[in-house]
């Protein structure tokens, strides 16, 4: 393999550092700070200035008014976002540009010109109903009464969907949907659809998520992806994107740690000089590594279709266990290492610290991807 980046993944990664590069973790609201949820919007200034610098429409086809690029340009451009704490739904609006222009027909142009834009902010449902039902079993699709298989003929959507981020900020929620043949499908609802409503939640890093509860919504053929295994894609996206965010966190915290214990002085030399804090910096030093490697190998694999002795979910299972335990240990080393000045509400760690559990947990905790690379392998078997 070769993760030698192409020049125009690395032209995105350049642009969106130069977006982001106005923004500063210290004017990110503070769960801390407020006991609750932190803010009633995304950031829509950055929003606006990421859709002028055309990063909303780097993924999504050119057939569709993009650049086309693939699941690398949008890991690299993801870390970037975790490195300032960015905001905004990038991961989730990458995530349905892929699949929308890849899968979602004719019928997806017009949603795919408004996100690029930026008129348009489009989140992703990928939690169950509760932590331990899939997400693909919260909602039930089915036909509407009239004639079945007719062109244009609606479906019915019932359920619940929680934890989904940045809802009440978005115009839709694309979520999966179980067919009473057992098949899931993706439908793309409005969120001021009739029998759509949101029950306010507030994540661990204190963004504003909503309980989704459709109520015999109906949605119409073209709103709806049924192509066989258009799910499981959009789902290994939303695991890339997450691990490359937790990485571009990982990195800003251990360069807030390295200079913070270059300049701590204690008994008259750098905290840094002391064997006990060189060995824990070396050890999250490793672990931000293989949080990288893993994280490329995967982001890789989904973008080349090579193939390998396991299906590429095995590599993407890999990278999200790295990244769900290794920005657990960079966050709480950070915290060790800095003293009390890690608690400091005046200091950027602790933001980092409520965002680096927050991915943590998302998309299923690092035991949660061990049973299912467990499950692959068990396969594989001979």
């Amino acid at each position: 393999m070769d993760f030698t980046f192409s020049e125009e993944e690395q032209a995105a990664a350049e642009a969106a550092r130069a977006v982001f590069s106005g923004v500063s973790p210290d004017g990110v609201p503070s769960p801390a700070l407020t006991a609750g949820a932190v803010a009633e919007d995304i950031d829509r200034a950055l929003w606006k200035a990421l859709a002028d610098a055309d990063l909303l429409s780097l993924f999504v086809a050119p057939e569709h008014g993009g650049a086309g690029l693939g699941p690398i340009a949008m890991c690299l451009v993801l870390r970037e976002a975790g490195q300032v704490l960015a905001r905004v739904p990038l991961l989730e609006n990458s995530a349905a540009a892929f699949v929308l222009g890849a899968l979602g027909g004719p019928a997806a142009d017009r949603v795919l010109r408004g996100l690029s834009r930026g008129d348009l902010v489009v989140t992703v449902a990928s939690n169950g109903r509760t932590g331990h039902e899939p997400a693909e079993l919260a909602v039930a699709a089915r036909r509407a009464p009239g004639e079945p298989g007719a062109q244009g003929a609606a479906w019915v959507l019932d359920g619940v969907q929680t934890a989904v981020p940045w809802a009440p900020c978005a115009d839709r929620v694309l979520l999966p949907a179980r067919t009473p043949e057992g098949r899931t499908i993706l439908a793309l609802v409005p969120r001021d659809r009739p029998g759509v409503a949101l029950a306010g939640q507030v994540s661990t890093n204190g963004e504003r998520y909503a309980e989704v509860v459709l109520d015999s919504v109906r949605a119409a053929d073209d709103e709806m992806i049924s192509e066989e295994g258009a799910w499981e894609r959009l789902r290994d996206l939303l695991a890339v994107g997450t691990s490359a965010l937790a990485l571009g966190i990982g990195t800003a915290v251990g360069r807030m740690t390295a200079a913070y214990t270059s300049k701590r002085e204690q008994f008259g030399h750098p905290i840094a000089t002391f064997q006990a804090v060189a060995v824990q910096s070396a050890d999250r030093y490793i672990d931000l590594r293989a949080m990288e490697a893993t994280l490329w190998q995967a982001a890789w694999r989904l973008e080349s279709g090579t193939a390998g002795p396991l299906p590429a979910a095995a590599d993407i299972a890999v990278a999200k266990i790295w990244a769900s335990e290794g920005i657990r240990r960079i966050a709480q080393t950070a915290q060790h290492l800095h003293g009390g000045f890690g608690a400091d509400t005046t200091y950027a760690l602790h933001r980092y610290h409520a965002w680096a559990k927050q991915l943590e947990l998302s998309l299923g905790p690092a035991p949660a991807h061990l049973e299912a690379l467990g499950d692959l392998l068990a396969e594989s078997a001979p």
